[in-house]
């Protein structure tokens, strides 16, 4: 998986994450990298406080979570990042796109996309040749916009071979 060295490219230096099965081998390579800082929460709107802390304490954060916690993470989304300016990158499994074969996650997958619109949150389905590019250039447009990006990682990405 090259989304993690595409993190470090980028300058992401503090990680909060939220368990997720498509996730759990990035959310190891972070947590074992002693260049980023890591915090597993178990709430995602957790996450995005603890980010918007570590991004005025200097550094440059991302969110790590499956796309079935952005409903609970809307209204803080909403309230302070997008209130106050707050940059966030947020690395998102899609769940429940093409291919998911849990039926209980394509109501939410089919709706992510369009929550993100109705924020305001620009995001991008990278194929894995493309997710350093989309990383860097996300992190660049979340700094500069004082937004948060989204980059949502589907079946797509997951089946592609390395």
């Amino acid at each position: 998986m090259n989304v993690h060295p595409a993190l470090k490219e980028a300058g992401i230096d503090f990680v909060a994450s939220v368990p997720c099965v498509n996730l759990g081998e990035l959310i190891d390579m972070i947590e074992s990298d002693d260049e980023i800082i890591h915090i597993p929460v178990t709430r995602e709107e957790e996450g995005i406080g603890i980010c918007a802390g570590a991004y005025f304490g200097g550094k440059n954060p991302a969110l790590v979570m499956q796309n079935s916690g952005l409903g609970n993470s809307i209204n803080a989304l909403a309230s302070l990042n997008l209130l106050y300016g707050i940059p966030l990158l947020m690395i998102i499994s899609h769940r429940g796109d093409l291919g998911e074969q849990i039926s209980a996650q394509v109501p939410m997958g089919q709706l992510t996309p369009k929550l993100l619109d109705d924020l305001g949150v620009p995001w991008y389905t990278p194929t894995q040749s493309e997710i350093a590019g989309t990383i860097s250039g996300a992190w660049t447009l979340a700094r500069t916009s004082g937004r948060p990006v989204a980059i949502l990682l589907g079946a797509a990405f997951w089946s592609e071979s390395e």
